[in-house]
């Protein structure tokens, strides 16, 4: 499912497209001019914006300008009348992707979104492998120890726990042998599988990332292994699946727990034989990948309920790797707090320049069931809340030992404006109902009453799984 927004002044146009877009199953929003619509771009985000190119107000090349300024890799599509066509040729030159003209046809549009969200997608893919690579080309040069405040690749731990974990990552980093990450949600499986990766003799090649949780169980198939034009409806040509993009380096398989026991069958299949078989192919295509995988279930367990085949549990399960929780590495949380406080302020647009004594002591004696993830939660409100120069104990969430009344209430709207009080809400209660379901997804969704797929897009958008130990 993608996110698609409709920006066009002719009500009976826009609200025909929102019908056709909504029956293709996407995500969609949809306002009657330029200036509303990029409120909802701001709010929402989107794969795909279809836009008419002549509107009161801001036009569809304003319109196209501000998006692509937004995001580059959105896919902008332009509605055009007859007669205006040199003028949707030139927004096609400014950056737009494709444009539709009016009056067209469901199957047209269609056609028009499916293949703006297959360029959409390869502009994605792309994206990743040259963030990966600029990672990479740094790989050489990146300190091959820890510094003396416990810093490693990326992650914060001068604790025994911890330093046993990185001296394991250095051991196992040497060969191709596959390692599963286990651990409680929020203690930093992906950066330990990023860390593997980088100090490896594949560190040249690609890292690809895939939550396993993240992809509908229809899809999961073309996404891991690809598929030919042709093989579906929609396939208007080749895609290559996530394990050829791997190729020559590692594919990172997050919450594997999730894989359906039908894909588990194919995925050992690749761990055997070394190929994968794209949808509607006839030949199997040779991979050279490591496998690095992620849970935060027990996969014996899983094993023995019969949700999980043994024998790729046993092909996975090569070299365990277990992080411990923050509980367990209590001596990790302030050198970490102190690292987000200073991480987080372009963020939050504080001068907070650290904690006060007392908030320290607080924040050390918690027993933080989200682990780090939790932490940055705590931080970030803490930041938001307090006042210069430092984060006293009245500025901690009361969860935490802070006083009541304090950041753990209902955000303060002070100058802030409606859209960015209400996204301050809405932030608070999902990271809350996320914490409190222990990180598993399923079960935060239930409490929140949305789907699934909604709260993956919430977590992205409000920062979950892109600051340190994230799972």
């Amino acid at each position: 499912m993608a996110t698609v927004l409709i920006i066009d002044d002719n009500d009976t146009l826009r609200e025909g497209a929102v019908a056709v877009a909504t029956r293709m199953g996407h995500r969609v929003y949809d306002a009657d001019g330029g200036a509303p619509g990029l409120e909802l771009l701001r709010a929402h985000g989107a794969d795909v914006v279809l836009t008419d190119l002549k509107m009161d107000g801001l036009d569809g090349i304003a319109v196209l300008e501000a998006v692509k300024n937004y995001d580059p890799d959105i896919a902008v599509v332009i509605i055009t009348a007859f007669g205006t066509i040199e003028n949707a040729v030139e927004a096609i030159k400014k950056g737009a992707h494709d444009y539709v003209q009016k009056p067209f046809s469901p199957d047209n549009l269609r056609h028009r979104l499916n293949r703006a969200l297959e360029w959409r997608e390869d502009r994605r893919t792309r994206t990743r492998l040259e963030a990966t690579q600029e990672v990479l080309s740094g790989a050489r040069d990146f300190p091959r120890r820890h510094d003396p405040e416990g810093a490693f690749e990326g992650m914060i731990g001068s604790s025994p726990a911890m330093q046993k974990i990185f001296k394991m990552i250095e051991k196992v980093a040497r060969g191709d042998t596959a390692v599963a990450v286990g651990g409680e949600s929020g203690t930093g499986k992906e950066l330990v599988a990023t860390a593997i990766h980088r100090r490896s003799p594949r560190a040249e090649g690609p890292l690809i990332k895939v939550n396993c949780g993240a992809i509908p169980e229809s899809l999961m198939e073309s996404e891991l292994f690809g598929h030919e034009r042709g093989a579906f409806t929609g396939a208007v040509k080749r895609k290559l699946g996530r394990f050829e993009l791997a190729d020559g380096g590692t594919i990172f398989l997050d919450e594997i727990a999730e894989l359906p026991l039908s894909m588990q069958v194919k995925l050992l299949r690749v761990l055997q034989e070394k190929v994968v078989d794209r949808v509607g192919g006839e030949q199997p295509v040779p991979i050279d990948v490591r496998i690095i995988s992620a849970t935060n279930r027990d996969l014996a367990a899983e094993v023995e309920a019969g949700r999980f085949r043994e024998d790729l549990y046993y092909r996975l399960h090569v070299v365990p790797l277990r992080l411990p929780p923050l509980r367990e590495r209590t001596e990790d949380i302030i050198p970490l707090a102190r690292h987000f406080a200073k991480v987080l302020r372009a963020r939050t647009l504080s001068d907070v320049e650290g904690f006060t004594a007392e908030a320290e002591q607080r924040l050390a004696t918690h027993h933080f069931p989200g682990n780090v993830r939790e932490l940055v939660n705590v931080v970030e409100q803490a930041l938001v809340f307090a006042d210069p120069p430092l984060i006293g104990v009245e500025d901690l969430p009361s969860a935490v030992g802070g006083e009541p009344g304090s950041s753990d209430n209902a955000p303060r709207r002070g100058s802030m404006t409606l859209p960015d009080f209400l996204e301050a809400i809405e932030r608070r209660e999902i990271l809350d109902a996320y914490e409190t379901s222990g990180g598993v997804k399923t079960e935060t969704a239930r409490k929140l009453g949305i789907k699934t797929s909604a709260l993956y897009y919430k977590l992205e958008k409000y920062g979950v799984g892109t600051i340190n130990s994230r799972d």
